[in-house]
Formats: C-alpha cells, structure tokens, sequence
C-alpha cells in the first residue's frame, strides 16, 4: 500500500505555504489554486481540508497566535504576584503584535482583517487572551492583591486602558510612531491601571 502522509501533516503544510504567500502577495492576492500548485496538487484537493480560502487563512491567524497564547497560560500558571503577571502578560500582548506589525506586516494586516471581519480565529484568540487575564484578576481579587471586587468593573478597566496598545486596528494606526516611545506609553498606563486595581478605586 502507499504511504500516505498524515492529514494533520497536509494541513500544516497547507497552512505554511499560505502563510509564504500572504508574506510574498498580501491575503487579498493569495489564491487556493497558487497554495496548491505549490503543495503539488489540485485545487479541488486542497478543500478536502479546508473548505475555502477564507478557512485556510484563518488557520494561518490562528496558528500564529498560539505561541502568544502559550506565553499568557504559563505567565498566569506563574508564582508571581497577580499584579507583575498582569503587566507581564499584557505587555506580552503588545510586544507580539508591535512585532508582526513592525516584522511580518502582510501577516498582521490578516490579522486585523480577522478581527474587523469576526472570523473564528480572531474571536477564540481574544477570547482566550480574556480569559487568562480573568483568572489572573481573580487570583489577586481572592489573595487581596487587588482591592477592586467588582470583577466585571475590573475587567472593562484593563481592556479599557489597553485598547489602544493591544487592540491589532488601533495598533497599525499607530504603525508610523516609534515602538519605543509607543511601548513606554503603555508601561506607564498599565501602572495606572495596575495602581487603581490595587486600591479599589477609581
């Protein structure tokens, strides 16, 4: 009988070649027929794993985000203090998207299209980032680190404060400012959101 590769293989295969491609065309020029030609196979082959272009790119989000999802869920496994992994975790947000923003922009322009347009990859990555980020802020709210209880309130206040540093459309429109002095604007807001939390106030 002859070997068949995995199908888990094909598709990752797939999803590299795409991802090539988005670097080389821009998402709107990368085309199922030019990914297969290059996987030498048909086109009609390549929707046996991934029902349509849309799909195959939305794979491609999704599989460069997993290494910065696998960073929060260790940082918030962590033994540091609930406020030092707050900050680490969402300057890790922040530090992942400046770079693709700076280094892979045709990749990140896909990302900002995910988000603009709601497709799958976009949704379960944020609501992952949330969802580590509330159970760090639950963490602190039950050691006593954090004085705000109000968990709903908290929550709104860091993505609030955030928005602009972690947000992928709010971060290409500020695509021409230095990343460092874009970077040490959103220490010193992250300190302020850091401090309220702390003392229970606004």
């Amino acid at each position: 009988m002859p070997n068949v590769a995995p199908t888990e293989t094909i598709e990752a295969r797939l999803v590299e070649i795409a991802r090539a491609h988005v670097r080389k065309y821009g998402h709107q020029r990368t085309t199922v027929v030019g990914v297969a030609a290059e996987a030498g196979m048909t086109h009609a082959n390549v929707y046996r794993y991934f029902p349509s272009k849309t799909a195959l790119l939305d794979e491609v989000v999704a599989s460069g985000l997993k290494p910065l999802e696998a960073r929060l869920r260790e940082a918030a496994d962590g033994a540091d203090p609930a406020h030092d992994k707050l900050e680490r975790m969402l300057t890790a947000v922040h530090r992942d998207y400046r770079a693709k923003l700076d280094e892979d922009p045709s990749l990140f322009d896909l990302l900002v299209e995910a988000t603009l347009t709601n497709r799958s990859s976009a949704r379960k990555h944020r609501s992952r980032v949330q969802s580590e980020i509330q159970r760090v802020l639950e963490e602190g709210v039950a050691a006593g680190a954090f004085a705000m209880t109000d968990r709903r309130r908290a929550m709104s206040l860091i993505f609030d404060a955030a928005h602009r540093f972690i947000h992928p459309v709010a971060l290409r429109l500020d695509r021409d400012a230095s990343a460092p002095a874009v970077a040490l604007r959103f220490e010193t807001v992250l300190a302020m959101t850091v401090r309220t939390l702390r003392a229970g106030r606004l």
